[in-house]
């Protein structure tokens, strides 16, 4: 028997019209990303701005803090998914500051990090396929027009598909964070956040 329908709810009167996570997908992220569509405001459903680009968590902190993200912006954080962080490291900490400074309104948030379940705001994460392994996010760069269009699902950068190619063809990887031990064993055997982020048995042939 169920007490109080307020919290145990029929499918006839649900809180929300759809589930709480939403999967988009475009050019900036062919094999997905993951949004908590439930905790963007209203105004931020449909956004469109230019890229703000950070290539670590950190980065992204600073220039939040310095005052140099403003109304309108997406904020770029790349190689911290999977291989990149190594581990796919969490944003809480950018996402925590957006809201405090009031911008969770007017600034989104994309990266190939991951997201805990306190997050709030327009915060797009587990870009697949990562920066590390040469995703669309690895050559992204700043001013370009990034487009988020959640009730579609929908995510973009504004480039032609020729461009991203050249783009890509002239992206060169970064050294790995990690040169040794267990985190640079992980770094080879994890797969994409689209498949689960799990560990490979064994290494590719390539590696």
């Amino acid at each position: 028997m169920i007490m109080n329908k307020q919290v145990i709810r029929p499918l006839s009167n649900p809180i929300h019209r759809e589930g709480g996570i939403a999967v988009l997908k475009g050019n900036l992220a062919p094999k997905g990303a993951v949004v908590k569509q439930v905790a963007v405001d209203s105004a931020m459903m449909k956004h469109k701005g230019p890229a703000k680009i950070f290539n670590c968590m950190e980065d992204a902190i600073k220039s939040l803090i310095d005052g140099r993200i403003i109304s309108g912006d997406v904020i770029v954080i790349r190689y911290e998914g999977p291989k990149g962080g190594p581990g796919m490291r969490e944003m809480h900490m950018v996402t925590s500051i957006l809201m405090g400074m009031g911008l969770g309104k007017s600034v989104a948030l994309v990266t190939d990090g991951r997201f805990s379940g306190s997050t709030r705001g327009p915060c797009i994460g587990y870009v697949s396929p990562e920066a590390m392994v040469g995703g669309p996010i690895a050559v992204l760069e700043e001013g370009d027009e990034i487009n988020i269009d959640i009730p579609s699902r929908k995510i973009d950068v504004k480039l032609s598909n020729q461009e991203l190619k050249a783009k890509l063809k002239q992206w060169v990887p970064p050294q790995p964070k990690c040169y040794k031990g267990v985190l640079k064993r992980y770094a080879l055997l994890v797969e994409s956040a689209d498949k689960g982020a799990y560990l490979r048995e064994n290494f590719k042939k390539s590696e």
